[in-house]
């Protein structure tokens, strides 16, 4: 069996020269389409890698200044009262009275943190613990003593105390 001999005949000539023609300009077309797209694109793409440069320098610069400033602040930051309270006056059946010498008593004992940096306080907060807890307070002919239950240093110092007889 034979193939017919096609490619003699003008019209299927015709026919395989257009189909390379087109494939020829569709491909160009297609190279400069690509070709602008993607340079496009590597412009977005330079555009954007210069933005994060210059916000990572902005960034940059603003956390240094953060920093500098949160040390400043930090030395700043100061013990300005203290705040004791009681927490089991009510068994022991306290007065009003009662209750504010106790709390006068333990804030005279530890009067000497105000105006004292927070960091030193935090320091010196055992101290401050057996200062409070090795004392022994004489109200209305009774001794108690006192143990911290919670303490929080910051610009105000918060004591939680409970009370107990003293032996």
């Amino acid at each position: 069996m034979r193939i017919p001999p096609l490619y003699k005949k003008p019209s299927w000539q015709r026919l395989f020269a257009g189909m390379v023609l087109g494939a020829i300009i569709s491909w160009c077309i297609f190279l400069y389409t690509f070709g602008e797209w993607q340079e496009d694109l590597v412009t977005e793409i330079e555009d954007q890698a210069y933005s994060i440069e210059e916000l990572k320098k902005t960034n940059k610069i603003y956390k240094e200044e953060i920093t500098a400033l949160n040390k400043i602040n930090q030395e700043k930051l100061r013990v300005q009262s203290i705040h004791v309270t009681l927490l089991n006056g009510e068994r022991y059946q306290f007065t009003t009275l009662n209750t504010y010498m106790i709390q006068d008593h333990v804030k005279e004992d530890i009067s000497d943190v105000i105006a004292k940096d927070l960091e030193s306080v935090y320091k010196s907060r055992k101290l401050l613990k057996k200062a409070i807890e090795n004392k022994i307070y004489k109200i209305d002919d009774k001794q108690y003593k006192v143990e911290i239950e919670e303490m929080f240093i910051y610009t105000t110092l918060f004591i939680e105390l409970k009370v107990s007889f003293a032996k």
